[in-house]
């Protein structure tokens, strides 16, 4: 929030998840070389965090068209938006950690690809990374699917405001 009291939420920049990916992807490369064997990769993330990002894409379709009084919709609540934008929020940090990671794990691994466990270490991980991607995109549809539209009164200098 601004420091002033304007109750306004800046948007998710792209300096902040960048630096989250890289971070992990660095953590990433650092665990899977630091650990003797190859670091165990659960596939069950892939089906859960692509599962996430639908139910976070759909709910920004909806959240939209209520934010926007859409006809035969029902106005969203000020709670509701709220809380929906933190976990637009929060999503959106995980998951530029976990792509990261996962990215970093997956190319820690490219030396050795003709060893089939590498190679299945470096497709779990890779399949993670791009699921990860596919929650950050979801992420950031719902934090813009939260954003109050202009009135058509007011200053048209001043950014729109997050719900």
């Amino acid at each position: 929030m601004s420091g002033e009291g304007g109750g306004t939420l800046a948007p998710t920049g792209w300096r902040v998840p960048t630096l989250l990916a890289l971070l992990g992807a660095l953590a990433g490369l650092l665990v899977a070389n630091s650990v003797s064997g190859l670091p165990l990769m659960p596939w069950s993330a892939i089906p859960t965090l692509v599962l996430l990002a639908l139910a976070e894409g759909f709910t920004a379709g909806r959240t939209a068209r209520r934010v926007r009084r859409a006809p035969g919709t029902e106005p969203m609540e000020p709670l509701s938006a709220a809380r929906l934008l933190a976990l637009a929020k929060a999503s959106a940090l995980f998951a530029s950690l976990a792509a990261g990671y996962f990215a970093g794990t997956a190319l820690s691994v490219t030396g050795r690809l003709e060893l089939p466990s590498h190679r299945e270490v470096f497709l779990i991980a890779l399949g993670t990374a791009f699921a990860a991607g596919l929650l950050l995109a979801a992420a950031l549809y719902l934090e813009h699917a939260c954003r109050v539209p202009e009135d058509e009164d007011e200053d048209r200098n001043d950014p729109p405001g997050l719900a």
